[in-house]
């Protein structure tokens, strides 16, 4: 029986890592966390909310821009606004209703889906 989510892994370009955590945290908000120290000292963890995210350096790195984390955020205008303000590509998506839903776009293609319940 599955009874929750630990973490979401995103892979990055080896080598990459400083560009992936302006996005990841300075842009998008999340924390910067400590890897354990047996683990490779490559990539990063971090943490958002209830949510942790890995970052993965991949030596043959490839992303296909449709497989995405797909996030719960307050304000998605005000966050797609601060990725685009930064350089980041980003998009409206059409959402089910009652949501406000985009996408952004990593430095490096890997998408990350913003969603905003509407009350």
């Amino acid at each position: 029986m599955i009874i929750g989510l630990d973490h979401v892994q995103i892979s990055i370009p080896a080598g990459r890592l400083d560009e992936a955590l302006r996005f990841y945290a300075d842009t998008l908000g999340f924390v910067r966390v400590p890897k354990p120290a047996e683990l490779s000292p490559s990539g990063a963890w971090l943490t958002g909310g209830t949510l942790n995210l890995h970052l993965g350096e991949e030596a043959r790195f490839a992303t296909d821009g449709r497989a995405h984390p797909a996030l719960t955020v307050a304000d998605a205008r005000a966050l797609i606004e601060r990725c685009a303000a930064a350089g980041y590509s980003h998009r409206w998506d059409d959402g089910p209703a009652g949501y406000l839903r985009g996408s952004v776009f990593d430095p490096f293609g890997n998408r990350v889906e913003l969603m905003q319940k509407l009350t």
